[in-house]
């Protein structure tokens, strides 16, 4: 760039697909390498403990205010900024706006987009549709998880919520272990699921797919069991998707983005939770207690509380970045049960979005824009 005029990218959704946004195999490579960074402390995230998933506008219940937007299912903007160092050496950041009345339109709940920046000068390098590398990058997190948790003879998912983050999860664990044969799918609308179930067969033919009617039979027998469901945050837990530790095989993994419940007992003395960032759970420990699980109804964020209350011990929670580093073993037990934790950063949008950018700047996809060629003001 040659200052002081600066040209910066544009990425549509199109250009985004051209420019590879749907490797799965690479997103996943570039998700393990972020976390290998980040477990020697080479990023930073918003908030004073530069772990913070990002900020977020929400709207009151009633305004005085005719124009101002109100409360409603999923009706926010969030921003979701972070850098990235290693080779990737990126700053950006993600900004949404999300409204489940959005699919009445014929749009997705949340319209995302990213955008990237110098790090010296803070200058855009390109803003980019984030749609798809939102869900890519959603979707390669737990397939880490199941590259190295998963049984490697895995034969069986169970998919819990067919949504797109399932999707792409599921794409995740068909790229690490070719070998599963068998897809089970719970979900609540049949729309959704049908939908799913074709998709599903279409991407991978001669792999059995079929819809179960419980968790239950979702996670019974699988090797791998995908949660992404969409449940309210009202402080009542118990309203949480629930699975039973009878229901689930020994050695298997079970990732979760979103609400997911198990008895305490199970929890505190016998599942093996691994997080995604240990410290994002800790920043919601701190940001949310003494029940953060009622606001972020992760799994591991009950775990934090645990600890909060004395029930569990700081050692009894893993980090997946520990495990790559090879500071901590992959298995303690082959028969263990992983319950992995997936938070959502923003540092992973910057990741899979560079490589992006720089696979469109070498294949020369996307229109160059404009800023300025000279600024007219000065401060």
């Amino acid at each position: 760039m040659e200052y002081p005029k600066i040209d910066f990218l544009y990425l549509s959704e199109k250009d985004m697909i051209a420019a590879g946004v749907k490797d799965m195999k690479g997103c996943i490579e570039a998700m393990e390498e972020m976390f290998k960074l980040m477990k020697v402390g080479n990023y930073r995230m918003g908030g004073a403990n530069g772990n913070s998933h990002g900020t977020m506008v929400t709207f009151p219940q009633s305004s005085p205010f005719p124009e101002m937007p109100v409360d409603g299912p999923d009706r926010r903007f969030m921003a979701m900024p972070a850098y990235l160092g290693g080779k990737f050496d990126m700053a950006g950041m993600k900004w949404y706006g999300s409204n489940c009345e959005n699919r009445e339109k014929g749009l997705p709940r949340s319209i995302l987009m990213l955008t990237l920046n110098d790090k010296t000068t803070g200058a855009p390098l390109a803003y980019m549709s984030a749609n798809i590398l939102s869900a890519y990058r959603t979707g390669a997190v737990p397939g880490v998880g199941y590259k190295y948790f998963a049984p490697e003879d895995s034969k069986v998912i169970g998919v819990i919520g067919p949504g797109v983050m399932s999707k792409t999860a599921l794409a995740a664990a068909m790229a690490v272990r070719p070998g599963i044969k068998t897809i089970k799918v719970k979900g609540r609308g049949q729309a959704s699921l049908n939908k799913f179930i074709a998709a599903a067969k279409e991407d991978y033919p001669g792999v059995e797919v079929y819809a179960v009617d419980s968790i239950e039979e979702a996670v019974r027998d699988s090797d791998i069991v995908s949660v992404s469901t969409s449940t309210p945050t009202t402080g009542d837990t118990s309203i949480y998707p629930y699975i039973k530790e009878e229901w689930i095989k020994p050695g298997a993994i079970i990732s979760s983005t979103a609400a997911l419940r198990f008895d305490e007992d199970f929890i505190i003395n016998r599942a093996r939770t691994v997080t995604d960032n240990i410290a994002l759970y800790e920043a919601w420990e701190e940001e949310y207690a003494p029940e953060a699980y009622k606001v972020i109804p992760i799994p591991a964020v009950q775990v934090e509380d645990f600890i909060a209350e004395g029930k569990m011990k700081p050692e009894q929670i893993d980090d997946l970045g520990d495990i790559l580093t090879g500071k901590i073993p992959v298995h303690r037990d082959p028969k263990e049960i992983v319950i992995y934790s997936v938070g959502g950063m923003p540092v992973e949008d910057v990741a899979w979005g560079t490589i992006v950018y720089r696979n469109a700047l070498a294949k020369g996809i996307g229109t160059k824009l404009n800023l300025w060629d000279s600024p007219a003001m000065v401060v």
